[in-house]
């Protein structure tokens, strides 16, 4: 038997006339940007198999938007101010 061709006795396989969800299931990660572009991932469930490239992409780019703003740094805080350099007495103050 080739490749190509089922074996003998074996049902042809059947394609869903419709779009089918994966199933798959998702942790939240606790951060609700995150967890709301991961759930965009269900739309393409919904979809033919030429529209999920652009689901794909959108939460690509949400996802690398997110990273990126994980390694911007904070604004300093404002704090107390400069700490005085210490004293240097070179004279000996015992009594």
């Amino acid at each position: 038997m080739s490749d190509l061709m089922p074996e003998e006795g074996t049902p042809p396989m059947s394609m869903p006339e419709e779009p089918a969800p994966l199933g798959v299931g998702r942790t939240p990660t606790g951060r609700a940007e995150v967890d709301g572009l991961l759930g965009r991932l269900a739309d393409a469930d919904h979809l033919p198999a030429d529209g999920h490239a652009e689901v794909y992409e959108d939460v690509h780019r949400g996802l690398k938007s997110a990273l990126t703003s994980l390694d911007a740094r904070p604004a300093a805080a404002p704090g107390p101010g400069p700490v005085p350099a210490p004293s240097y007495d070179t004279h000996d103050n015992r009594s």
